[in-house]
């Protein structure tokens, strides 16, 4: 997986090793939650069964590169019917 210089540092934190890289390629294809920040970069969340948490992943414009990620307490998915 591609990914940014500034990733590899955040990577290091306590609360952000825990994340599994599958997690993070789940989230690179997982299209139901994503948006397109003003900056071109792609957020995309993923439902993560094992943490029982929504993962938000931040991809550059290319949607291969990552940015960031981190669990998001604060997301809610939009209920479509």
């Amino acid at each position: 997986m591609k990914t940014t210089e500034y990733f590899d540092y955040t990577r290091k934190r306590p609360d952000r090793e825990l994340i599994r890289e599958e997690w993070l390629y789940q989230a690179m294809f997982d299209r139901r939650w994503e948006m397109i920040q003003p900056d071109r970069r792609i957020r995309r969340w993923t439902w993560i069964e094992e943490e029982q948490k929504f993962l938000r992943a931040i991809f550059l414009e290319d949607g291969i590169t990552l940015h960031n990620a981190f669990f998001d307490r604060r997301f809610k998915p939009e209920i479509r019917s």
